[in-house]
């Protein structure tokens, strides 16, 4: 059968189903005005996932393939959030930086729409995705990852926050009447849900929205495909939380037999969504592979270093877009990786977004009061 060379034919063994999605925390967070909620988050709790759904047919060595329908928050709860998180709780990409203290931004939804009381001057669309999406791994592909994870953990063990988290007991839930025994395994070497991995999992991929397809390769049998961790909106590279929110997602699920074989699939590979904003006017900000930032130490090319600069400059440059630059629809873009010792990396602020102008003046950039995000009761920020 001949096909259009941009099509993707359709596997069999079609299902289509919705999935309902609690926050990230739990409902650890309100619509309120004090950040007090984010700064004594419980992060053993997290995330919260729905799921798992056993797929029929799907066994190891498959791929299954997973079509987005729709996302959208719940009907009775159009509101979403942004945190920045306590440097010892949570932390963040810049959290040693800033010695991160607790904020939030609260955000309206309104149908395509978002817009906050907590950064006033900014409406932009959003595009709808699941931050973590994934199948589970099977018991030796578990142990792998605590294995090297674990050896991360340990060569890194005073690291402020830690650069991984292992399996943890606390907090850990499971939907399902098991035998106690079996409870206790999996609490006691279940991997945390924190970093994206070989199944798919937390790689908050802004343009998994409406529309796309996502190909994960099935390690058990029935894949067992969860979900959760909704964002209303987000940013290319979310550093701080994109707009947190609950609500439904309607999938369509089918099977390629010998997936994992046929497609070289060591992790999954996404067709995103065509459903994009429309924001054609962008400022750019560059950044390399030096702190400029901070001790103008040379690094040889270190992207993080670079887009973690370029971040530093918008942030500098707004004065007050930390938040911001979460949740909005950034785009970034490795600009290039061959020129030793810096690679570079650029951060683009799409301009529609904003009420005001934002370009560079002669006479400098106009300053307005944008309110103030939620703070902690005690002031501190």
């Amino acid at each position: 059968m001949a096909t259009k060379a941009n099509s993707v034919p359709y596997p069999t063994l079609i299902k289509v189903f919705k999935i309902e999605c609690i926050d990230w925390t739990g409902a650890q967070i309100g619509n309120n005005d004090t950040s007090d909620d984010i700064k004594n988050v419980d992060l053993t709790k997290v995330h919260n996932l729905s799921g798992p759904v056993a797929v029929e047919g799907a066994e190891p060595g498959d791929c299954l393939v997973v079509d987005i329908l729709d996302v959208t928050p719940f009907e009775k709860m159009p509101w979403g959030y942004t945190g920045i998180f306590e440097l010892q709780n949570g932390g963040g990409l810049f959290a040693r930086e800033f010695n991160s203290k607790a904020c939030k931004a609260i955000w309206d939804l309104e149908g395509i729409y978002a817009t906050s009381r907590h950064i006033p001057g900014v409406r932009f669309a959003g595009v709808s995705h699941p931050g973590l999406i994934g199948t589970a791994p099977s018991a030796e592909l578990l142990a792998t990852w605590n294995q090297r994870e674990g050896a991360l953990i340990e060569a890194n063990i005073n690291s402020v926050p830690p650069v991984a988290f292992p399996p943890e007991p606390k907090g850990a839930y499971v939907g399902q009447d098991l035998p106690q025994a079996v409870l206790e395994k999996i609490a006691k070497e279940g991997a945390r849900t924190i970093p994206g991995r070989e199944h798919g999992g937390n790689c908050d991929i802004k343009n998994l929205s409406k529309g796309s397809r996502c190909y994960f390769p099935v390690f058990v049998k029935g894949a067992n495909l969860s979900v959760g961790d909704l964002h209303f909106s987000q940013g290319d590279m979310s550093f701080c939380g994109a707009i947190e929110m609950a609500g439904i997602i309607t999938f369509k699920t089918s099977i390629i037999k010998g997936g994992v074989e046929k497609f070289a699939l060591k992790q999954p590979i996404f067709l995103p969504s065509p459903v994009d904003p429309l924001y054609s006017a962008k400022l750019v900000f560059e950044g390399i592979s030096v702190d400029y930032h901070g001790d103008g130490k040379q690094y040889n090319m270190d992207a993080t270093v670079a887009y973690k600069q370029a971040a530093l400059n918008a942030i500098a440059y707004l004065m007050k877009a930390y938040l911001l630059l979460s949740a909005a629809p950034i785009e970034s873009h490795v600009g290039a990786i061959v020129d030793s010792p810096n690679a570079c990396v650029t951060l683009a602020l799409p301009l529609g977004i904003f009420e005001h102008d934002i370009l560079p003046k002669p006479e400098g950039l106009e300053k307005k009061d944008f309110g103030q995000c939620a703070i902690r009761s005690d002031g501190i920020v």
